[in-house]
């Protein structure tokens, strides 16, 4: 135990914060510790020749709001290791609001022992760590509950955006509202060429296509409702987890804490799931239903909007579009992580029910009653109306015409209440 302290401390040696050592592990993390090339700037001029377009087309299809304090949507191309410092801005509030929650959640456990218990812990301490011998015991842990707050940050931070800087495209591959408008939207220039030349797509209509998404996201998580809402849902989710006790103590005897295996230790710390045995609690399981139906009408929403703008300037649209469906089916296991820990479960089943939905509506009500989801919080459709649109233009008051007599009605099941 005292090698395994020891180590853990010397992990953070020389980093001035954990924000800091977040930033070089998610840089390490995002590039496998090589050196990336700058981002050519004819790349950078190309791509805000691209955003013009995109921002004309989306707000012309949307009618929805694009500019922040006057000024007009912005994106930069940036390396990995460049979009990771930039999503650790971006999603700092939500890894704090992580940080603290577990850190409770270990002082409750550290709270929970009882004066026999730790006078047990007094007895042990001598032969399990020899270095610090004399001291004592429930001073030991409280001072590791403090120390362990600050260090998971940084591990959880660091580890979670190194592994989505490897894939994403850019600052939206997950639907989350940022922390503040005042920086420019971002994508992984490096991914997107990789990714082109992976499926023999041209390299532009791929950057085109990254923009238009990104900017679709950008105009429905702009609308102040659906931001708020979203922002209220994950935060709340961040902030209840709970310690499964039993777990804590298989995933700690499985560590080799004298061998000093700081992969091992990276992996704890940056998994809550494994490290402390965290496990989704009562109060989250009730907030997945209304977090899932959010994320996927948004994602169903941005995915039909950037179909009927993209296809019509783009000959392959087709091609692109397989292959983008692709590349969301066989997301790998790391990011499903990430996903999860931040309460989101962006799966093919969830996304195409969003995206039934919004189809649905375009088809019995057209394009204008789609757009008052965004005019209030109350108008957003709830997860059982997903699967009966025509419940939701009755509450929100659209008339739908109905079809001939002799047609057969597909009249959803009225929900229990």
């Amino acid at each position: 135990m005292g090698n395994f302290l020891s180590n853990l401390l010397g992990s953070l040696g020389g980093i001035s914060s954990q924000w800091d050592g977040a930033q070089q592990l998610a840089a390490a993390v995002a590039t496998s510790g090589e050196s990336e090339p700058n981002v050519d700037p004819l790349e950078r001029i190309k791509i805000e020749q691209l955003c013009r377009v995109a921002e004309l087309q989306i707000a012309g299809a949307t009618g929805l709001e694009l500019t922040r304090g006057g000024r007009p949507p912005e994106i930069v191309p940036l390396t990995r290791s460049q979009w990771s410092t930039d999503a650790l801005v971006a999603y700092r509030p939500l890894f704090e609001q992580l940080s603290s929650s577990l850190s409770t959640m270990m002082q409750t456990q550290l709270d929970d022992l009882d004066p026999g218990e730790i006078a047990q812990l007094d007895e042990l301490l001598p032969d399990i760590a020899p270095g610090m011998s004399g001291m004592d015991a429930s001073a030991m842990f409280a001072g590791l509950s403090q120390l362990m707050g600050p260090m998971m940050l940084t591990m959880m931070a660091g580890s979670t955006v190194g592994q989505l800087a490897t894939r994403s495209f850019g600052s939206y591959d997950l639907p989350i509202p940022r922390a503040s408008d005042d920086r420019p939207l971002s994508i992984i220039a490096p991914n997107i060429d990789a990714f082109a030349a992976d499926w023999s797509l041209p390299p532009d209509d791929i950057r085109l296509w990254v923009c238009l998404n990104e900017l679709a996201h950008h105009a429905v998580l702009g609308v102040a409702h659906v931001r708020a809402r979203l922002t209220s849902l994950l935060g709340a989710h961040a902030a209840a987890f709970r310690a499964d006790p039993e777990s804590i103590t298989r995933q700690l005897s499985a560590l080799d804490l004298e061998g000093g295996e700081m992969d091992q230790i990276q992996q704890l710390l940056g998994n809550p799931e494994l490290a402390l045995g965290a496990m989704r609690s009562p109060e989250q399981a009730a907030l997945l239903p209304e977090i899932n139906a959010l994320t996927a009408l948004i994602e169903g929403y941005v995915d039909h909007v950037v179909d009927r703008v993209g296809a019509p300037m783009l000959v392959g649209y087709d091609q692109l579009s397989e292959a983008l469906r692709r590349r969301r089916v066989e997301t790998d296991q790391a990011i499903r992580f990430v996903e999860k820990l931040f309460g989101l479960e962006l799966t093919t089943d969830w996304i195409d029910r969003g995206r039934s939905f919004v189809d649905r509506v375009v088809e019995q009500a057209g394009e204008e009653a789609l757009a008052r989801m965004w005019d209030s919080e109350e108008h957003l459709p709830t997860s059982r109306e997903l699967d009966a649109p025509g419940l939701w233009l009755a509450r929100i008051g659209v008339e739908v015409e109905l079809p001939e007599a002799d047609t057969p009605l597909d009249i959803p099941d009225y929900p229990d209440f």
